[in-house]
């Protein structure tokens, strides 16, 4: 039996491998964004909404991406790691949290973020701010924060072996960002370090980088190795820092603790 043939003489695809290669579009299009919404990819691929959302559906069901429970982006699994090079073990750490964080919002009605390291900068992977009615920030997600003024990039430098630690203070003298050099003093530097490292959290609370709001950040760390940072932000006016370390500090640190980190 001959095959069914398109005008210009190729053999037409069956319904079956036409949607099998809508579900390898998909995939691709989660994989190379490192994070994206069902519409998003309906309007880059140009299929039907209804489509990809049944798509990403059997993906999900299959295991090769999961749904952030904060802003309904898709990212690719640990399941699809052979998949590609865009695969991102942020993403591993953010499967990890997500629902420790959705438990954390009930309590804590600010914002709360966690960050991973990435080539000199703290970036968002998961984040409640859409959750939260007191955040004044939005699209937090994969946002870069800088690692000297703000307290989740603080509590990483504080907790991270020292030979990493010199790597990244390096790296950031030789960016040489004007509103990082007051905090890459020698002395000041030492100071923020020591600090950190005897409370086990970092704070941000003199209007660095944002003035309108403080935070503070707690390393998530396994064997000495750090994977992250869970931060907690709020508007400087609202609330004193002393009053925020005593109503924050412990349960950031018991959910830091408690998130099950692949060492």
């Amino acid at each position: 039996m001959s095959k069914e043939r398109t005008r210009n003489g190729q053999p037409r695809q069956s319904e079956g491998v036409r949607a099998f290669k809508r579900g390898l579009d998909v995939l691709q299009e989660v994989n190379r964004s490192g994070g994206i919404r069902a519409g998003d990819v309906a309007r880059a691929l140009d299929l039907p909404r209804p489509t990809v959302y049944r798509l990403l559906e059997t993906l999900e069901e299959l295991g090769y991406v999961a749904r952030s429970a904060s802003d309904d982006r898709f990212r690719v699994t640990r399941r699809a790691l052979s998949l590609g090079d865009g695969y991102d073990p942020g993403v591993v750490i953010c499967q990890a949290a997500a629902p420790y964080l959705t438990e954390l919002s009930k309590t804590l009605v600010w914002p709360v973020d966690l960050s991973t390291y990435e080539n000199a900068a703290m970036v968002v992977q998961e984040t409640t701010h859409s959750r939260s009615p007191l955040s004044i920030d939005r699209g937090m997600i994969g946002k870069r924060l800088p690692m000297l003024r703000t307290s989740a990039g603080r509590a990483y430098l504080a907790a991270c072996p020292a030979r990493e630690r010199d790597l990244i203070v390096n790296h950031l003298r030789r960016i040489d960002e004007a509103d990082d050099r007051p905090f890459l003093d020698e002395g000041r530097f030492n100071r923020m370090i020591e600090e950190t490292a005897a409370r086990g959290y970092a704070i941000r609370s003199e209007g660095e980088y944002n003035p309108k709001t403080a935070s503070i950040a707690v390393p998530i760390v396994r064997h000495g190795a750090v994977f992250g940072c869970i931060s907690i932000i709020w508007i400087r006016s609202a609330l004193g820092i002393e009053e925020a370390v005593a109503q924050f500090v412990s349960q950031l640190q018991e959910t830091a603790s408690a998130i099950p980190v692949e060492v």
